[in-house]
């Protein structure tokens, strides 16, 4: 009993440092993009304009990294540095919403030796892309027309930075961090070196809170996490937004109920207010990222906060809003909310016909695709 006490006290101290060192690798990051990299930003600036071409980078890094708090944190440390327009970033943080579900949708595979287990599992893993997918359609054309995510989100944004006080120069994250930053710079003496430590250190940090939080909650919330959870929408909408605050990753908190929907303790219409509540969860890591980046910088009384400060905190609450937005569409109304379910049903019975057509639906929709259209729009960019 005292060694498991000991041992949680450890996991939550390292959180805490992770966490510390986390804000230290977004602000170095930062810092990095201020330096030698101004043309390197300013072609990134170009060729992730498109909202098409910032959709799929958003898919492909977050596929890659498996994380789309990973992701959204690096993009709010781009935008706060001026490397990423803040348009672009938006489009990609839809993309990164899109990319975490194949997670999921990589757990399901190992049931496929299994017809009935896969059906339900592969079907349950697809709610969550399903979701997206259509949120994304409805949104991403309104938000190219009107800018309706970047006005909301560039208030609240804005709101955030003058009510926590990040760029001030007393401010306490900025007293913490500011001088590991500026010991990096110096110790490494170039902003290339610089700019890889600082990314190395924001994704290890990112996933070494999401595994000491996941060893620190869901071993207790095992014996729990059961159907009576998902007794009705509400509450499981609550769930998974709560589980996925305290562990910091939608990947994880959706791809834990892969195996109990394939073995039949859960159903897809308890499913999808959980994997909703979970992708509203996530964006609290783009808000940390935004407020690691904004204290990088110092602002003295009577100067105006600059626009990429701004910028960074505005990705981050369009993130949350983009969630949000496709909360309210689909969950208050039963019939719209069982669109997504139905579609991940057909999807799942098509996948049956054939068991390689899921693993071609993985690699093309979430990494064939977007590595191609990624990869020749930047080429093209940066050729100029």
């Amino acid at each position: 009993m005292k060694n498991e006490k000991l041992l949680t006290l450890l996991r939550i101290f390292g959180v805490g440092v992770c966490l510390y060192l986390f804000l230290i690798g977004i602000g170095a990051m930062g810092a990095a993009f201020k330096g030698e990299f101004k043309e390197t930003a300013a072609k990134l600036l170009e060729a992730t304009q498109s909202p098409i071409v910032g959709l799929f980078i958003g898919i492909l890094a977050t596929t890659i990294v498996q994380s789309s708090s990973t992701t959204t944190s690096l993009i709010v440390g781009l935008v706060a540095a001026g490397a990423v327009g803040l348009d672009g970033a938006i489009f990609m943080v839809m993309g990164a919403n899109v990319g975490t579900t194949v997670t999921a949708k990589i757990v399901s595979l190992g049931h496929i030796t299994r017809k009935a287990e896969f059906r339900r599992a592969f079907a349950a893993s697809s709610v969550h892309d399903t979701f997206n997918f259509i949120t994304v359609a409805v949104l991403l054309p309104l938000e190219y027309q009107f800018h309706i995510l970047k006005n909301a989100a560039g208030y609240l944004g804005t709101i955030f930075i003058d009510v926590t006080g990040v760029t001030k120069p007393e401010n306490y994250i900025k007293k913490a961090t500011q001088p590991v930053i500026e010991w990096l710079k110096t110790t490494l003496d170039s902003d290339l070196w610089l700019l890889i430590v600082a990314v190395i250190i924001t994704f290890f940090m990112l996933f070494a809170i999401v595994k000491l939080l996941q060893s620190l909650v869901l071993k207790k919330l095992e014996a729990f996490f059961d159907a009576y959870l998902f007794r009705n929408a509400a509450i499981a909408f609550m769930v998974g937004l709560c589980l996925t605050v305290l562990v910091q990753s939608s990947s994880i908190t959706t791809s834990l109920i892969v195996p109990l929907a394939g073995a039949g303790v859960l159903r897809l219409p308890q499913i999808f207010p959980f994997t909703v509540g979970a992708n509203i969860g996530t964006t609290i890591t783009g808000l940390l990222a935004a407020l690691a980046a904004a204290s990088a910088v110092t602002v003295l009384p009577g100067q105006p906060v600059p626009e990429e400060v701004v910028a960074g905190a505005t990705v981050a609450f369009a993130h949350l809003l983009f969630n949000c937005t496709g909360a309210v569409i689909f969950l208050p109304f039963a019939p719209i909310r069982a669109l997504p379910v139905k579609f991940a049903e057909w999807l799942a019975e098509l996948c049956l016909k054939n068991r390689v057509i899921p693993i071609i639906f993985i690699v093309l929709v979430f990494y064939l695709i977007p590595l191609v259209v990624t990869w020749t729009t930047i080429a093209a960019a940066f050729k100029k």
